[in-house]
């Protein structure tokens, strides 16, 4: 069996309890050294076969798990974050299923949730937003028609933009681009949210750049843009007291 586990945005105890007992229990972890915390590592076993797959290829990383399948070993494959956003787990799965290998998803927590906290906002705030889109700027990876930055911002929504760090300059200009944000939105860059050395830089998008450029940030950064880290919201309908629940009267003062 082999088992996909988010190890979560970077603190150690973000792991999820389910997360951590896999770990614990894996004669093979094949973990992404680039972005995992390796005090993760601390919770193999004696033995454990550790390799990092940030020096591997797919075909390298699937060898690996078909030789521990073929002697009866429980594999491990650790990604950043929560498997399914950047994760490059389909193409794994893909190679599993074409193998006859089992295999089980673990979620974990995606570091633009930790980025959320390190900034102590609510992505979705009554007519502020009520949408959160998830995206990259196009680099060495194409992006889908229709997925342009530009088009993704025309919409005014909370964004939340992984690996693009260095390419802020570009960022700023698409965000912009799209029609919506204007030079004064609110914006932030949260530097290896949840880790250790943590950093929050508050900004808006008309000076993103200038604000990764003076901080050094280049990599292991997401960008946070929407009117919800700043400004006026309304207050949520669920906790209204004139608001009738399946689990509340409305109150009649």
């Amino acid at each position: 069996m082999v088992n996909f586990v988010g190890a979560g945005s970077g603190a150690e105890d973000l792991i999820t309890v389910r997360g951590q007992r896999l770990l614990s229990q894996a004669d093979v972890v094949i973990w992404a050294g680039s972005l995992v915390n390796p005090a993760l590592l601390d919770n193999c076993k004696p033995g454990c076969q550790i390799h990092d797959s940030a020096k591997m290829t797919l075909e390298e990383v699937i060898d690996v798990m078909v030789d521990a399948e073929s002697q009866g070993l429980e594999v491990v494959r650790l990604h950043t974050g929560d498997p399914s956003i950047y994760g490059a787990i389909r193409e794994q799965m893909d190679a599993l299923d074409e193998r006859g290998i089992g295999y089980e998803v673990c979620p974990g927590v995606s570091s633009f949730c930790g980025a959320a906290a390190a900034l102590r906002a609510e992505l979705t705030l009554p007519a502020v937003s009520q949408s959160v889109i998830l995206t990259r700027l196009e680099g060495r990876t194409p992006k889908p028609a229709g997925e342009a930055t530009r088009d993704l911002a025309a919409h005014g929504a909370t964004m939340v933009v992984f690996l693009s760090a260095g390419m802020l300059a570009d960022l700023q200009r698409e965000l912009l681009a799209g029609g919506a944000y204007t030079e004064d939105t609110p914006a932030a860059i949260v530097y290896k949210a949840t880790w250790p050395d943590e950093r929050v830089m508050r900004c808006t998008v008309g000076t993103l750049a200038q604000t990764g450029e003076e901080n050094d940030i280049h990599l292991t950064a997401l960008v946070v843009v929407g009117s919800v880290l700043a400004g006026p919201y309304d207050r949520s309908k669920l906790y209204d007291p004139t608001y009738v629940t399946l689990f509340r009267q409305a109150s009649r003062s």
